[in-house]
């Protein structure tokens, strides 16, 4: 069986990196594209190189979420795609966290994905169609010292992502995480000459998550990590 065409594709978290270079592949393939930030201030230059339109959105906030999703529907139509992409990191010994920035990173890594999956589902339902896709990091599997908020709130992104998938892939809608083990290059972030292909391409990781859109559902992926070849396991 093929594999269905999708229209709408929704990134929340959205900004420069991978991000931006998904907004630039799913443009590039076709589908009308929706980028959300707690901010759009920065989205200006993408959306017009994209032809994106940008939304402001807290996603932790439940009202900001349903407003967004009514938003995008009425610009773009449904989205059929949704990406989770959004983070927030806090870091130190336990003992010198601060419980507020603790709930943040919960509440923005954790609860926000669960937000935007529940409109999102709320619209692919009655279509038995659409991909819910989370970006978790190499704190999805392995807590690392003095990065508790992370490791909980990436912990707790992977059994949402999970428990989505036992409950909707059979309802025809295809939910993915995407483990991140490894630093991401930037513009800020480049390798050393004598360390190539040590930091993941953010155009790399965004043909991933196509490969993945486009899988046909007798063979979907559920769970895909990625990492660079001097990468420890």
């Amino acid at each position: 069986m093929t594999a269905p065409a999708y229209r709408t594709a929704l990134v929340v978290g959205a900004g420069s990196g991978l991000s931006a270079s998904l907004a630039r592949l799913l443009s590039k393939s076709g589908l009308r594209v929706a980028l959300a930030a707690r901010s759009t201030d920065d989205l200006a230059h993408l959306a017009a190189e994209t032809g994106a339109k940008a939304f402001a959105c807290d996603a932790s906030q439940e009202g900001q979420v349903a407003r967004l999703f009514a938003e995008v529907e009425a610009a773009l139509g449904a989205p059929d795609v949704a990406i989770y992409n959004a983070s927030f990191r806090t870091r130190g010994p336990l003992t010198e966290l601060l419980p507020a920035d603790v709930e943040k990173a919960l509440a923005v890594s954790a609860f926000g994905a669960f937000l935007v999956a529940q409109q999102a589902a709320k619209r692919m339902l009655p279509n038995r169609h659409g991909a819910i896709f989370f970006t978790g990091a190499s704190a999805s599997v392995k807590g690392y010292a003095k990065s508790a908020p992370f490791a909980m709130a990436k912990f707790a992104l992977r059994g949402l992502s999970q428990s989505l998938a036992r409950e909707l892939q059979p309802q025809g809608i295809h939910v993915a995480h995407f483990v991140i083990d490894g630093g991401i290059r930037s513009a800020r972030r480049i390798e050393p000459a004598d360390k190539p292909d040590s930091l993941l391409d953010p155009d790399a990781i965004a043909q991933t998550y196509l490969d993945v859109l486009r899988q046909p559902r007798n063979a979907w992926t559920s769970e895909v990590e990625l990492r660079p070849w001097v990468e420890n396991f």
